[in-house]
């Protein structure tokens, strides 16, 4: 029998649909996270904009196409939000965001096997991600899924050091949905941090708050064993008025001077962010201070957006901006992060790193660097080795580079 187990949306969700295989093949499924034929679907969804629900919906279609006569079983924050679109498309079994387990109960029901709260992921990269946290109570102005997730809860330390312990990837990347929220009874990110001191594997962070960038924190990734320094600092905009209705915590001011704290101890750090365009109380001068802290802040890679408004949100109550508006501020946007990711590989021109490979495509193994510069080396190698490289030139989305030596 074989199930497929398809993925919308983030880091969080790959880790639960991977939790969900793993489950799946303890009770004998062959299981694929690429759509295909199968005899079961899982479709974990995602809501943070209009159109991942929309993909969401649209998924139950394309699952059908493979195999109509298949059970299709949902669960993710689009479900969660709203149940009554894939009721109307006839799916077998409906979950939400915060309780996936019953997925694998309600497939057991109807197939056999055990039903036990979900493992550990099955790990089908080179890098794995590993849970921390879910939850959120920062509730953006912007944001649905503190709404969908529920409040915020931690693992402990002890539980995420044996998952750790128990995984075969030479990355791991400590994602949640607020891992900057982190809580083990009292002890907090930086703890979690320093225990992770012996582990032999490069350990990368997900999306942080600036709250959480703190000299405590930034020593305790200095004593790790091979801390990747690639910060995913969420920023949103530029104008300190706009962050302020958007119910983040900071100023324009407060969070470059923790780029400067991060640059202190990781002097060739990446810091990556994410940048909202065309919020309801956004002005053309405050779009302008989301363009020139690119380059203040130093920027290796913005992902940018469009607004978009979620029902049920405390923006959704504003006005929109016209689309024409959001689109040709997007543009501009598109185009000052480009050039900012440009400037940042440039600065490693016959420079080495830390690399590890990946995946073998159309002659290149590529991967990425601690600073999570994408490498794409002209020959094949073995995926998980870690390498020495120089980097030689920008390369289609990320740089060409040699490898000096296997590490």
């Amino acid at each position: 029998m074989k199930a497929v187990v398809f993925t919308l949306g983030c880091k969080v969700n790959e880790v639960e649909s991977a939790s969900i295989m793993a489950a799946l093949e303890s009770n004998g499924w062959e299981v694929s996270d690429k759509l295909g034929y199968a005899d079961i679907y899982v479709l974990n969804t995602c809501a943070v904009t209009r159109e991942a629900e929309k993909k969401s919906r649209q998924l139950v279609a394309r699952a059908k196409k493979y195999n109509s006569s298949a059970k299709i079983f949902v669960c993710g924050c689009a479900s969660q939000k709203s149940r009554q679109p894939f009721e109307e498309k006839g799916v077998t079994f409906i979950s939400g965001a915060t309780d996936k387990g019953e997925v694998i109960a309600a497939i057991c029901a109807d197939f056999g096997g055990e039903c036990d709260n979900l493992i550990y992921p099955k790990q089908t990269k080179t890098r794995a991600f590993i849970k921390i946290q879910d939850g959120c109570n920062n509730f953006c102005a912007y944001c649905i899924i503190p709404y969908l997730r529920g409040r915020e809860k931690s693992r402990s330390i002890a539980d995420i050091c044996g998952e750790i312990d128990n995984c075969d990837c030479p990355e791991v990347v400590l994602t949640g949905i607020n891992i900057s929220s982190y809580n083990d009874n009292g002890a907090g990110l930086p703890a979690l941090i320093s225990a992770l001191a012996p582990v032999k594997k490069r350990i990368r962070l997900g999306s942080l708050e600036c709250s959480v960038i703190t000299e405590e924190l930034l020593s305790a990734l200095k004593g790790l064993h091979d801390f990747a320094p690639q910060f995913h600092l969420s920023l949103q905009s530029g104008s300190s008025a706009v962050l302020k209705t958007m119910n983040r915590h900071y100023t324009r001011a407060q969070y470059l001077e923790k780029c400067k704290l991060i640059y202190k101890y990781f002097p060739e750090g990446a810091i990556t962010t994410d940048i909202i365009s065309g919020f309801p109380t956004e002005t053309e001068e405050d779009f302008v201070q989301s363009l020139s802290i690119i380059d203040e802040a130093g920027f290796a890679r913005v992902h940018a957006f469009s607004f978009s408004p979620r029902e049920g949100t405390v923006a959704y109550k504003l006005k929109d901006l016209p689309p024409s508006v959001k689109t040709e501020r997007l543009g501009r946007l598109l185009k000052a992060a480009k050039e900012a990711e440009s400037r940042y590989i440039s600065g490693f021109y016959g420079k080495t790193l830390n690399f590890i490979a990946e995946e073998y495509i159309g002659g290149y193994t590529t991967g990425y660097t601690g600073n999570y510069i994408k490498v794409y080396i002209p020959a094949q190698l073995e995926s998980g080795k870690k390498y020495t490289v120089k980097i030689l030139k920008e390369y289609a989305d990320g740089a060409l580079a040699e490898i000096v030596n296997e590490v």
